[in-house]
């Protein structure tokens, strides 16, 4: 694909794209293209592990792989399309080896995180080039789904999008409209605030992950001591002393053939792999028997759950992160003045208490993005003239609140919203009421009424394994 659109033979991208026919060819009804978000996750990767993620956000149901051609694409800078790397393995290493202070806002002293910030940026121009990350913008990647439709000889594509997949599914509507047979977003983001100023982005974040970290908190509690052990009765001042303590003296891990290297666990990396099973209520007993492990000396269910967080709305050091800021910098519109980032993050840590200082800083790096995209769209992204959209949001999500969902239908010209009433990021796949009505949206262009629920199980914290005490 082009580089830039506007040089059309100028420098060009490989794009990744993989292809799951359609299982009932003879009942075929087009092509179905999705973004499984991050961003930075890599389509083709969710696609080839399909038959295995049964159950997970954003698995097609058999009916749906039955009557489409699912196309995935790496967008441009993720996965196969040339993945965007600032960092050596050694730069890596060393930022996953650097221990984070949970009580820190951003995790290290400020003149250490301008310092790797700093480190992060120069790499990715050394690695990149100015001209190709500022090339990562989400209109672009529209443009490359519209050239895939292209080649594939299709008039239309039906599109499902996930999180990030949310802010390229509109941008496609918007440019494109005529060439939308449907549409489906799940746990959308709000493209006006992700367009915009992204420090009030990432607040709005930090707030729902806080959340459902706190929905947590008030089940293990409500639950009593007989369901959740863990804390007695008071599992948040359980969870803080936990912190302190691992964060003091982190537990050791020993290697696991195929599981874990070994490592240490210390409190920053409890309080991240904490908030990423809170944010998910079918993980809950997970949780809570990692957090009774760790209590108990046993440092390898966290450390491994947390070794599995790949991407995250803040800086975790894996390679993704590294294509997710890219494509976010690209988007974003980040004040460049250090006092801005100062107010956030004392906003953060305030108002969440827990989560505030993993979200605190966590856009210096686009703070001095040295690749300005001048000409990015930034329009209000209305998809005026394509069908009516079928947005779905979970009531609690740790990265995408639901007044995002909200804020969505407003912006989109025609749009119905579906609630799932439950914890977690992303709802088609997992729930049988969300399954059919995606279903009936993407195979036949039927839609619930707007403001329609579906129920959902009550969250248990009921650990897994009962530890004993």
């Amino acid at each position: 694909m082009p580089q830039e659109y506007t040089e059309p033979d100028g420098a060009q991208i490989p794009l990744a794209v993989m292809r799951h026919r359609a299982t009932d060819p003879d009942h075929r009804i087009g092509t179905l293209i999705f973004n499984p978000g991050g961003p930075g996750v890599p389509a083709t990767e969710t696609l080839r592990n399909l038959p295995r993620t049964a159950g997970t956000p954003g698995a097609f149901s058999p009916a749906v792989l039955a009557r489409f051609d699912i196309i995935a694409m790496d967008p441009r800078g993720v996965g196969g399309s040339r993945a965007v790397r600032c960092l050596t393995d050694e730069q890596r290493a060393d930022a996953a080896g650097t221990a984070f202070d949970p009580a820190v806002p951003g995790g290290k002293p400020l003149p250490r995180l301008l310092a790797d910030a700093a480190a992060f940026t120069d790499g990715c121009v050394e690695h990149q080039g100015k001209d190709f990350l500022a090339s990562l913008s989400s209109d672009n990647v529209a443009r490359d789904i519209d050239q895939v439709r292209s080649a594939l000889g299709e008039d239309k594509i039906t599109y499902y999008g996930l999180s990030y997949g949310t802010v390229v599914g509109p941008m496609y509507a918007t440019l494109f409209p005529h060439r939308v047979r449907q549409m489906v977003l799940d746990a959308p983001v709000d493209t006006n605030l992700w367009f915009g100023n992204s420090l009030p982005f990432l607040h709005d974040v930090a707030l729902a992950s806080e959340r459902t970290l706190n929905a947590w908190f008030g089940t293990c509690r409500n639950e009593g001591t007989a369901v959740c052990p863990f804390g007695a009765g008071d599992p948040q001042a359980a969870f803080d002393t936990l912190i302190d303590t691992l964060e003091e003296k982190p537990l050791k891990i020993a290697p696991a053939k195929g599981a874990t290297p070994g490592g240490e666990l210390d409190g920053a990396m409890t309080l991240e792999a904490t908030r990423a099973l809170a944010g998910d209520q079918n993980t809950w007993p997970l949780l809570t028997s990692a957090l009774l492990a760790a209590q108990d000396g046993n440092g390898a269910p966290l450390y491994t759950l947390w070794s599995s967080v790949t991407v995250s709305p803040f800086p975790v050091p894996t390679a993704m992160f590294e294509a997710h800021t890219a494509v976010r910098c690209a988007d974003w519109r980040t004040p460049a003045g250090i006092a801005a980032h100062k107010a956030a993050a004392a906003k953060a840590v305030t108002e969440a208490r827990r989560i505030g200082t993993r979200a605190a800083y966590s856009a210096l790096n686009c703070a001095r993005w040295p690749a300005p995209n001048k000409n990015r769209v930034t329009k209000p992204l209305t998809g005026a003239g394509a069908p009516p959209v079928l947005v779905v949001a979970s009531r609690l999500d740790p990265v995408t609140p639901h007044h995002w969902a909200e804020n969505m239908i407003r912006t989109l010209d025609s749009a119905v919203l579906l609630t799932r009433e439950g914890i977690g990021h992303g709802s088609y796949g997992t729930n049988p009421c969300i399954n059919s009505a995606v279903d009936a949206a993407l195979i036949h262009g039927t839609h619930p009424a707007n403001g329609t629920k579906c129920k959902t199980n009550t969250p248990t914290t009921r650990p897994l394994v009962t530890a004993s005490h």
